[in-house]
């Protein structure tokens, strides 16, 4: 009997005679060599080593394009590995400067996900408008610049692509992209991948739904251990701050640096920084080790040998928090030079020092709201000519407080820096009830106030509370116009994208009848107002001899007229920043009156809205210019020059300027 092994089978020989005659043809080998390639596994990449293989930075999103490399970031590595599918944690913390590269690690995170480990993603930025901004200006070049991605997504132009605005299809998962003020957007679907960023600008409550966070968090829930959330943020203000309240609930990483002198490992500190006054750039680290002086170029080695360490235990195991200054800025984005010189330009002003702390320490600011001293104010009140607007007063707005038997109005000037000056304080009697009342208020809109240019200004803008007898002030708001009246809406909180939005349509009743979206409504953060108030109200100033010298008043100097009584100071200092346990037992700052009337505070937190709606806090430097030239007040000039005084020309003594110029 012959071996069968040594036999070839009659029908083996056909089949591989087949075969090879089957793979003649054109193309074969590229069909074959792709067959082969799907059974090949991916590589098992963590986010890091992919972004270092695959990742391309382009020239309209980052200002290094190229290759990106960790190394230039090394800080980033573990965060971004704690991303990845092979490592146990859950939820990962960042908070963090501007300027350390986050945005285009999370990024990273997107395209890895996109390519080696596909499924449902959530993307959350501030607000959809943002959502939308980021998808253009980051994510488009992302898949754009890497093939690898680029071949997954189809282009938004192809008939149906899945490639919109806000949703990426891929195979295996979706991208989708949205706002923490939409609910909508937060419950869409459910997701594996959550990156939440700039938290702390999200609103208090999505739609009035719930906390933005928990929302989002809830959708990646049914993924159970293999679920991944990244929050990250720049801190905002102690007790309000998601990113602080998150990072001090984990483990608190902090990112330690080897001296190059001695050795020793350590995290960077603001207070070692030292350096020559008024020379920011002899700035230099020194080592709590040795106490030798690090220069800016031994940060590349430091930061190579870098390591990150817990600090703290954490209340969830699944949860790790990192913590970072612009101090481990890489050499050639923000220098130690450019920390110390915007060091010293925050220095007297509570506004600068506020984001000096938060975008370059990555730290979150004391607010800490305390009311100033009405007796203080009254002694710094100033001597003008009663119902007259200073010469630096450049337009009108004002803030009106709708009482059960009257409507309260204070009228403010606004000047350069927000700089502001009371010009008139006025009680209309008689109520909402009363008709009498609304023509009053009315009438108010059409009268002037000299300026001390000769010129008379009448209120550009008048926002007027909606929160006492809404359907009368919509009314009225509707008869005389939404162009030059604000019907305005005061909400809690802090964290808030924008301390004013709107307007938004709402119904009104008119004579009776009902009006769907027949007035336009302003929603206003009186919180951020009324610390800001605070702030420019506790705010050094210079001596009478240093005025007449010529020093110049800070930004947000609030000047206080010799006619403001007491009981109008005690109203404006009438309130108190507290810190709170909320329900669910975290720490929340709420103003509390310190007294029952408040009508002067209100009046000046609507008078401010009024201002910032009116354009004023975004006005270009030739608006204010322009402003100037109108009124024929002198244009401040660059530090060491004289001011520029516009040409002379004749001034009617009763010319009006009203809102048109204010766009």
């Amino acid at each position: 009997m012959s071996d069968p092994s040594s036999t070839t089978s009659p029908r083996s020989s056909r089949t591989s005679a087949e075969d090879a005659e089957a793979l003649a043809f054109d193309g074969a080998r590229d069909v074959l060599r792709a067959w082969l390639s799907g059974l090949r596994p991916d590589p098992d990449l963590t986010v890091s080593e992919w972004a270092d293989r695959h990742r391309k930075l382009s020239s309209r999103a980052s200002a290094e394009p190229g290759q990106y490399r960790t190394l230039r970031t090394p800080y980033m590595r573990e965060i971004m590995d704690r991303l990845s599918p092979g490592d146990p944690t859950q939820r990962v913390v960042f908070m963090k400067a501007a300027q350390v590269g986050a945005t285009e690690a999370g990024n990273n995170w997107i395209g890895f996900a996109i390519h080696q480990a596909p499924g449902p993603m959530l993307a959350v930025q501030p607000t959809v408008e943002l959502a939308k901004r980021n998808s253009r200006q980051r994510i488009d070049p992302l898949i754009e610049e890497s093939p690898e991605l680029r071949e997954r997504i189809k282009p938004a132009r192809s008939r149906d692509a899945g490639n919109t605005m806000l949703s990426k299809e891929f195979a295996g998962g979706i991208l989708i992209m949205t706002g923490a003020n939409s609910a909508v957007g937060l419950r869409s679907t459910p997701a594996r991948y959550i990156f939440l960023d700039e938290v702390d600008a999200y609103p208090a409550s999505a739609d009035e739904e719930g906390d933005p966070v928990t929302l989002a968090e809830a959708r990646s829930l049914t993924f159970a251990h293999r679920r991944k959330v990244f929050l990250v943020s720049t801190p905002t203000i102690r007790g309000l701050s998601r990113i602080e309240r998150e990072f001090e609930a984990s483990d608190q990483r902090r990112f330690f640096v080897p001296c190059p002198h001695c050795g020793a490992m350590q995290w960077l500190k603001f207070e070692r920084l030292r350096w020559q006054k008024g020379r920011p750039e002899t700035a230099e680290y020194l080592c709590e080790g040795c106490d030798a002086g690090l220069a800016e170029h031994h940060k590349t080695a430091m930061l190579e040998a870098g390591e990150w360490r817990a600090t703290a235990v954490p209340a969830d195991p699944g949860t790790v928090g990192y913590h970072l200054s612009a101090l481990y800025s890489p050499v050639g984005w923000l220098g130690w030079d450019r920390i110390a010189r915007a060091w010293e330009a925050a220095r007297g002003s509570d506004e600068a020092s506020k984001a000096f702390r938060n975008t370059i320490l990555g730290e979150t600011w004391v607010e800490t709201g305390e009311a100033p001293d009405w007796q203080r104010l009254a002694d710094r009140r100033e001597a003008w000519s009663s119902g007259t607007v200073p010469a630096g007063g450049l337009f009108l707005t004002a803030g009106a407080d709708v009482q059960k038997d009257r409507i309260e109005v204070d009228v403010w000037a606004w000047g350069r820096g927000l700089e502001s000056w009371l010009v008139d304080h006025v009680v209309i009697d008689g109520g909402p009830g009363d008709p009498a009342c609304w023509q009053q208020l009315t009438d108010l809109l059409g009268r002037t106030w000299p300026h001390a240019s000769g010129e008379h200004l009448a209120i550009a803008r008048l926002a007027i509370d909606t929160g006492f007898e809404t359907s009368a002030v919509y009314g009225w708001a509707r008869q005389v116009g939404f162009a030059q009246v604000a019907p305005v809406k005061g909400l809690d909180g802090f964290n808030r994208a924008s301390p004013v939005t709107g307007p938004t349509y709402v119904d009104a009743t008119v004579a009776g009848k009902r009006l769907r979206r027949g007035a336009r409504l302003w929603s206003v953060a009186t919180s951020t107002f009324k610390a800001e108030t605070y702030r420019f109200l506790r705010q050094d100033r210079p001596t009478a001899e240093e005025v007449t010298a010529g020093a110049p008043f800070p930004p947000g100097t609030v000047h206080l007229p010799s006619w403001a009584d007491s009981e109008w100071l005690k109203q404006l200092t009438a309130e108190q920043l507290v810190t709170v346990k909320g329900k669910r037992g975290f720490a929340k700052l709420e103003w509390q009156k310190l007294r029952e009337r408040n009508e002067a505070l209100d009046c000046r937190v609507y008078a401010r809205a009024a201002a910032w709606i009116a354009g004023a806090d975004r006005w270009s430097e030739a608006r204010w210019q322009d402003l100037e030239r109108q009124l024929a007040v002198e244009t401040p000039a660059a530090d060491g020059e004289a001011p520029a005084r516009p040409a002379p020309r004749p001034v009617p003594r009763r010319r009006t300027r009203r809102s048109s110029y204010m766009g």
